[in-house]
This record gives structure tokens, C-alpha cells and sequence, in this order.
């Protein structure tokens, strides 16, 4: 019991050291980046409208290119250069190498094994990023299906001139012929008819969901609404998953089914995974994740950016006039190969204009996943999402003349690329 007075002084003096070394070290904390006063409870919600990026680009004029925001109880560090956005998405970007999850995202746990929200130092996403790697995006896989992509590429123009003369919803066709050059390269068969008048099942599948993605959901800014989803997203997500869960569940019904049977390999990405499948390495659901994912980054996106392309082309008819020049000079004498595109620079900067102007991926988000990380001089919370907004960098007048104006041009005086190494046009984030 004499210890007793002495345990009491000895943790009172260490609980006034740590105070005091809280309050001398306070001053010397970077600030947090500058931006609108918050509201009570709401914070700064009620400046951003049904276009965020605009919103956001808006505010970054009146307060720099790096701003923080109080959206209902969370954090947002917003960025809008291609100074601040290299920091981001280069020089830290070991600090920023996750994603705060939609509380959508959380239906069925989907964001478990997602390789949009895992840290790119979780194994698991390493261990899906290598799959794709080698089973995707390897010369050797590129080659063997460059035969099928040319004759889905193919498909799409003959859809197109069938049309010729009539009204045609370019996007309707765009999305079809992506989902099937995927779904070819995944598992060796169509998923839709490119050839129908209106969406399919599939087709309208993705793109409910990327759209019901994309609305704002009250659960977000107030995490401890998350049990009662208010609004209902998680929910609608959950329809969503078990749709896409059930359409793969018999596609690898069938192939199980057919290897069984003694059918052949067809040495495609879902051979792969059912090979790792019976090898304990990946789970079922882990496939049909991934596969989700594949199917939404890379069908709605790249249709979305040509059909833009398109948009900008038709609306300017002296650039329209060079690319179909371009075109007719090059496919005159040979027929359409993949490799060709390199000798059409002025539809690759058509292309690339229409990105930097209407990028498909305008909010690029991250997340500080520690605590003390700068970003120009400004302190980043942990937890705290941290936007690039790809929209107004590439609208940002300091980096190009006449930003608002489509001029394919600008593209053609100086190389850069469509990965996003250079920061001044960020179309969209590789995490694959």
C-alpha cells in the first residue's frame, strides 16, 4: 500500500509530460490544407452539386489547388494540379494506396477481396494483381488473343454500317462489342448479341450498377447510419452482386462441367482461375469478384471515353475531316490490325483530347493510411479520402491554352502518354 502514493505521482507525471509534449509539439504541425468554413454536422456538403468535380474545381480556384473539406463527419483532401497530384499518385504514393469503401461496396463483403479497395500492399491484392498480370496483360496473353480482338473490333464496325443511314446509339453498340472482346478474352465466349436493338440483361447490368455507384449515399458522410441504410444503396448493391455472382456461378458451372466431361482447355483467364480453384490458391467468390470487376473497369470506361471521342468529332467538322482522312489513307492499302494504331496519330490525339476534356473517371479517390504524411506543405489526417479531381486538371488554364476548347492539335506537339505519367492529363488510375 506505501506504493501506492508513489504509482499515483509517477503515472500523474508521466500523463503531464505527455500533455506538454503534445501542446509544445502542437505549433509545429503543418495546417491542414485552406477551404470553405464547414457547417455544423453537414460540413461542407451543401457546396458540392449533382457534378461534383465541377463544384470542386470551383472551389479550387477561390482556394488553391489543394483544399480540405468537412463532408458530414468525414475528411476530404481535394487535389487539383498535376504538381499535387504527382505527390499523390507518385511520390507518396505508398501513403495514399487505398480507398475509403462505399458502404455499397460492403454488400455481401465484396470489398473483402476487391482490388479497387485493398491497399496495394495487401497480398491478397498482390496476389490478384500478379494473376492479371500474367494471365491478362503479358505479351504472351496479349498475342494470343490480338486475332479475337481484332475480330471484335471488326464486329463493332459492321454493327455500325448495317446502321448506315438510320438513327444508332453509338453507346448501346460501343458497350456491347467491350463486353464481348472481355468476356472473349475471360471465357472464350459472347455475353451479349451486339446485334440486338436495345441493352441486354448484361449490358443493362453494368450499367445500373456503375450508375447506382455513383450517387451520393448519406452512409458515407455518417458512418454510424451504416446499420440503418437509410437510402437503401447497400441493399440495391446486394441485387446487383447476387445478378452478377449468379451469371458467373453458370458460366463456371458449365466450364467445371465441361472439364469433366474431358472437354479441352481453352487456355483462356477462367481456365486459369478454376486451375488455382482446385488448387486451394483462390476462392470462388475471389473469382467472381475479380471477374465483376474486370467486367466494370474495363467495358463502361473505354465505351464511355469513345463514344466522347465521337461526340467531340461530330460536333467539329474540320477535325472530323482529319481523322477520317487519316483513316482512309491507312486502311486503303491494308486491312484494320491492332498494330495500325500507331500510324493514326491525329485519331490517337482526338482520342486523348476527348479524355483530358471529359476524362471517365473524373474524381480519382485515395486514402491516407497514415497519420503525419504532408501534401504540399499540408497535413493529410489518417482515414482522410484524399480526390484527385482529373476533371480540372485537365481544364486547368495554367497547364492548357484554351483548356474548354477540343483541339486534338495539342496532343500531336508533344507526347503524353494515356497511363498517366504525366500528370497534366490523368484519364484514369491503373490498379491492375
Amino acid at each position: 500500500m506505501e506504493l501506492a502514493p508513489s504509482l499515483l505521482i509517477i503515472a500523474l507525471t508521466i500523463s503531464l509530460l505527455f500533455s506538454l509534449s503534445k501542446l509544445i509539439s502542437w505549433p509545429h504541425r503543418a495546417p491542414l490544407p485552406p477551404g470553405p468554413a464547414p457547417l455544423p454536422i453537414i460540413g461542407n456538403l451543401l457546396d458540392l452539386d449533382r457534378q461534383p468535380h465541377r463544384s470542386l474545381a470551383r472551389l479550387a480556384k477561390v482556394y488553391g489547388p489543394v483544399i480540405s473539406l468537412k463532408l458530414g463527419l468525414t475528411t476530404a483532401i481535394v487535389i487539383s494540379s498535376p504538381e499535387a497530384a504527382r505527390e499523390v499518385l507518385q511520390k507518396k504514393d505508398a501513403f495514399f494506396s487505398a480507398r475509403s469503401v462505399p458502404d455499397s461496396s460492403r454488400a455481401y463483403n465484396h470489398h473483402d477481396a476487391s482490388m479497387f479497395f485493398l491497399p496495394s500492399t495487401s497480398p491478397l491484392w498482390r496476389r490478384n494483381r500478379t494473376i492479371c498480370a500474367v494471365n491478362l496483360f503479358s505479351a504472351r496473353s496479349l498475342e494470343t488473343s490480338r486475332e479475337m480482338r481484332a475480330q471484335k473490333a471488326r464486329d463493332i464496325i459492321s454493327c455500325f454500317r448495317k446502321k448506315a443511314g438510320h438513327p444508332v446509339d453509338i453507346g448501346h453498340i460501343l458497350l456491347s462489342g467491350m463486353l464481348n472482346m472481355i468476356s472473349n478474352i475471360l471465357f472464350s465466349q459472347d455475353i451479349v448479341d451486339i446485334n440486338s436493338e436495345s441493352p441486354q440483361e448484361f449490358e443493362e447490368l453494368i450499367k445500373e450498377s456503375i450508375n447506382e455507384n455513383l450517387k451520393p449515399n448519406a452512409s458515407d458522410f455518417f458512418p454510424f447510419l451504416r446499420l440503418l441504410d437509410l437510402q437503401g444503396r447497400r441493399r440495391t448493391a446486394a441485387r446487383y452482386h447476387r445478378r452478377y455472382y449468379k451469371t458467373f456461378n453458370v458460366i463456371m458451372d458449365t466450364r467445371l462441367q465441361h472439364r469433366r466431361n474431358g472437354g479441352k482447355n481453352y487456355g483462356d483467364f477462367l481456365d486459369s482461375l478454376l486451375d488455382l480453384l482446385a488448387e486451394s490458391k483462390i476462392s470462388r467468390k475471389e473469382i467472381q469478384i475479380l471477374l465483376t470487376e474486370i467486367f466494370g473497369a474495363g467495358s463502361h470506361t473505354t465505351s464511355i471515353a469513345v463514344e466522347w471521342a465521337m461526340g467531340e468529332l461530330l460536333h467539329d467538322h474540320i477535325a472530323m475531316a482529319k481523322a477520317q482522312a487519316e483513316v482512309r489513307e491507312v486502311f486503303a492499302i491494308q486491312n484494320l490490325e491492332e498494330s495500325d494504331a500507331l500510324d493514326l496519330p491525329y485519331l490517337q490525339a482526338a482520342i486523348k483530347e476527348a479524355m483530358r476534356l471529359h476524362p471517365p473517371g473524373p474524381l480519382l479517390p485515395h486514402k491516407a493510411i497514415e497519420d503525419g504524411v504532408t501534401l504540399c506543405g499540408y497535413r493529410v489526417p489518417r482515414e482522410a479520402q484524399v480526390l484527385v479531381n482529373a476533371w480540372a486538371i485537365g481544364r486547368d488554364p495554367k497547364v492548357w491554352t484554351e483548356p474548354d476548347v477540343f483541339r486534338p492539335e495539342r496532343f500531336l506537339e508533344k507526347h503524353i502518354s494515356f497511363y498517366g505519367r504525366d500528370f497534366e492529363f490523368i484519364p484514369v488510375t491503373l490498379r491492375y
